[in-house]
């Protein structure tokens, strides 16, 4: 446990960072997740829709840092290259 005061605020903003990071990444998984579910059962429409959100979601992850910008990009491709194999 930390005993200086600068140690001990910066570990109670470390959590409500960690907190705040998995929310995100949480809810880019599970947008990555819809769109993976939409190639999956062939529905080249459905996954078309859903991309958008699920690339503008991505970005800003990496954008704030969550994630890096390499792997953003990476996702975002292989989401592509998904949904132009379709049919």
């Amino acid at each position: 446990m930390a005993n200086i005061a600068s140690a001990i605020k910066r570990n109670r903003q470390n959590i409500k960072l960690r907190a705040h990071n998995r929310h995100y990444r949480s809810t880019m998984r599970t947008e990555i997740k819809k769109v993976r579910d939409a190639v999956d059962a062939g529905d080249k429409a459905a996954a078309q829709s859903l991309l958008p959100g699920a690339v503008a979601i991505i970005q800003r992850v990496a954008q704030k840092g969550i994630i890096h910008k390499k792997n953003a990009a990476r996702c975002v491709s292989r989401l592509n290259k998904a949904i132009l194999q379709i049919g």
